[in-house]
Protein backbone atom coordinates (compact mmCIF):
# COMPACT_ATOMS: atom_id res chain seq x y z
CA UNK A 1 0.00 0.00 0.00
CA UNK A 2 2.83 2.40 0.92
CA UNK A 3 4.51 1.76 -2.42
CA UNK A 4 1.30 2.50 -4.37
CA UNK A 5 0.84 5.77 -2.47
CA UNK A 6 4.41 6.83 -3.23
CA UNK A 7 4.02 5.93 -6.92
CA UNK A 8 0.88 8.09 -7.09
CA UNK A 9 2.72 10.93 -5.33
CA UNK A 10 5.63 10.63 -7.78
CA UNK A 11 3.27 10.87 -10.74
CA UNK A 12 1.40 13.84 -9.26
CA UNK A 13 4.68 15.62 -8.47
CA UNK A 14 6.00 15.00 -12.00
CA UNK A 15 2.81 16.56 -13.36
CA UNK A 16 3.31 19.57 -11.06
CA UNK A 17 6.89 19.99 -12.32
CA UNK A 18 5.70 19.64 -15.93
CA UNK A 19 2.97 22.24 -15.35
CA UNK A 20 5.45 24.76 -13.93
CA UNK A 21 7.77 24.14 -16.88
CA UNK A 22 4.91 24.62 -19.34
CA UNK A 23 4.28 28.18 -18.15
CA UNK A 24 5.52 30.76 -20.62
CA UNK A 25 8.37 33.10 -19.71
CA UNK A 26 6.12 36.05 -18.74
CA UNK A 27 4.00 33.98 -16.35
CA UNK A 28 7.08 32.34 -14.86
CA UNK A 29 8.72 35.74 -14.33
CA UNK A 30 5.61 37.08 -12.60
CA UNK A 31 5.60 34.05 -10.28
CA UNK A 32 9.26 34.63 -9.40
CA UNK A 33 8.63 38.32 -8.82
CA UNK A 34 5.77 37.54 -6.43
CA UNK A 35 8.02 35.17 -4.52
CA UNK A 36 10.75 37.83 -4.41
CA UNK A 37 8.29 40.34 -2.95
CA UNK A 38 7.13 37.77 -0.39
CA UNK A 39 10.75 37.05 0.61
CA UNK A 40 11.28 40.78 1.09
CA UNK A 41 8.18 41.05 3.29
CA UNK A 42 9.29 38.10 5.40
CA UNK A 43 13.00 38.81 5.74
CA UNK A 44 13.26 42.60 5.70
CA UNK A 45 11.74 44.36 8.67
CA UNK A 46 10.86 47.65 6.97
CA UNK A 47 10.27 46.26 3.45
CA UNK A 48 6.66 47.53 3.43
CA UNK A 49 7.89 51.09 3.99
CA UNK A 50 10.17 50.98 0.93
CA UNK A 51 8.86 52.69 -2.18
CA UNK A 52 7.39 50.31 -4.73
CA UNK A 53 10.24 50.66 -7.23
CA UNK A 54 12.79 49.73 -4.55
CA UNK A 55 10.70 46.66 -3.64
CA UNK A 56 10.55 45.64 -7.31
CA UNK A 57 14.30 46.17 -7.65
CA UNK A 58 14.89 43.89 -4.65
CA UNK A 59 12.62 41.21 -6.14
CA UNK A 60 14.51 41.43 -9.46
CA UNK A 61 17.88 41.11 -7.70
CA UNK A 62 16.88 37.88 -5.99
CA UNK A 63 15.04 36.46 -9.00
CA UNK A 64 17.91 34.18 -10.06
CA UNK A 65 18.44 32.62 -6.60
CA UNK A 66 14.67 32.23 -6.20
CA UNK A 67 14.39 30.36 -9.50
CA UNK A 68 17.37 28.12 -8.81
CA UNK A 69 16.21 27.36 -5.28
CA UNK A 70 12.81 26.39 -6.71
CA UNK A 71 14.52 24.05 -9.20
CA UNK A 72 16.55 22.31 -6.53
CA UNK A 73 13.64 22.09 -4.10
CA UNK A 74 11.15 20.60 -6.56
CA UNK A 75 13.66 17.92 -7.51
CA UNK A 76 14.61 17.26 -3.87
CA UNK A 77 10.94 16.48 -3.27
CA UNK A 78 10.96 14.25 -6.36
CA UNK A 79 14.07 12.45 -5.06
CA UNK A 80 12.35 11.77 -1.73
CA UNK A 81 9.22 10.49 -3.45
CA UNK A 82 11.15 8.30 -5.88
CA UNK A 83 13.14 6.80 -3.01
CA UNK A 84 9.89 6.13 -1.16
CA UNK A 85 8.41 4.44 -4.24
CA UNK A 86 11.43 2.21 -4.85
CA UNK A 87 12.44 1.42 -1.26
CA UNK A 88 11.53 -1.92 0.24
CA UNK A 89 12.84 -3.16 3.58
CA UNK A 90 15.62 -5.64 3.03
CA UNK A 91 16.61 -4.19 -0.36
CA UNK A 92 19.98 -2.60 -0.86
CA UNK A 93 19.51 1.06 -0.03
CA UNK A 94 22.47 2.11 -2.19
CA UNK A 95 20.89 0.60 -5.28
CA UNK A 96 17.53 2.22 -4.49
CA UNK A 97 19.30 5.54 -3.91
CA UNK A 98 21.16 5.31 -7.21
CA UNK A 99 18.02 4.45 -9.21
CA UNK A 100 16.01 7.18 -7.46
CA UNK A 101 18.67 9.77 -8.26
CA UNK A 102 19.02 8.47 -11.83
CA UNK A 103 15.28 8.64 -12.47
CA UNK A 104 15.15 12.17 -11.04
CA UNK A 105 18.04 13.24 -13.25
CA UNK A 106 16.48 11.63 -16.32
CA UNK A 107 13.20 13.44 -15.63
CA UNK A 108 15.12 16.71 -15.21
CA UNK A 109 16.71 16.23 -18.63
CA UNK A 110 13.37 15.50 -20.30
CA UNK A 111 11.82 18.49 -18.53
CA UNK A 112 14.51 20.81 -19.89
CA UNK A 113 13.90 19.41 -23.39
CA UNK A 114 10.19 20.11 -22.85
CA UNK A 115 11.03 23.75 -22.02
CA UNK A 116 12.61 24.18 -25.46
CA UNK A 117 9.06 24.14 -26.85
CA UNK A 118 7.60 26.65 -24.37
CA UNK A 119 7.48 30.29 -25.56
CA UNK A 120 10.25 32.36 -24.01
CA UNK A 121 11.74 29.42 -22.10
CA UNK A 122 14.92 27.52 -22.77
CA UNK A 123 16.42 24.20 -21.82
CA UNK A 124 19.58 24.56 -19.78
CA UNK A 125 22.20 21.91 -19.06
CA UNK A 126 23.01 23.82 -15.87
CA UNK A 127 19.41 23.41 -14.75
CA UNK A 128 19.64 19.65 -15.32
CA UNK A 129 22.76 19.63 -13.12
CA UNK A 130 21.01 21.72 -10.47
CA UNK A 131 17.91 19.52 -10.60
CA UNK A 132 20.11 16.43 -10.38
CA UNK A 133 21.75 17.88 -7.28
CA UNK A 134 18.32 18.56 -5.81
CA UNK A 135 17.26 14.97 -6.49
CA UNK A 136 20.51 13.75 -4.88
CA UNK A 137 19.81 15.91 -1.81
CA UNK A 138 16.31 14.43 -1.54
CA UNK A 139 17.67 10.91 -1.84
CA UNK A 140 20.35 11.62 0.79
CA UNK A 141 17.67 13.01 3.08
CA UNK A 142 15.71 9.77 2.59
CA UNK A 143 18.79 7.68 3.38
CA UNK A 144 19.40 9.72 6.54
CA UNK A 145 15.76 9.28 7.53
CA UNK A 146 16.01 5.49 7.05
CA UNK A 147 19.23 5.38 9.06
CA UNK A 148 17.66 7.37 11.91
CA UNK A 149 14.57 5.16 11.98
CA UNK A 150 16.71 1.99 11.98
CA UNK A 151 19.05 3.44 14.60
CA UNK A 152 16.24 4.32 16.97
CA UNK A 153 14.43 1.03 16.40
CA UNK A 154 17.63 -0.86 17.21
CA UNK A 155 18.18 1.31 20.27
CA UNK A 156 14.63 0.56 21.41
CA UNK A 157 15.22 -3.19 21.11
CA UNK A 158 18.19 -2.97 23.49
CA UNK A 159 16.12 -1.52 26.34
Amino acid sequence: MRKKIFICLVLVWMIVIFAFSARNADTSSKDSSRIGMLVGKILIKDFQSWDFQKQVSFAEKIDYPVRKTAHATEYAVLGILLFGALYQPGRQKKRVAFFSWGMGTLYAATDEIHQLFVPGRSGQVTDVLLDSGGAAAGVMFSLLFCWLVNHYMEAGKRF
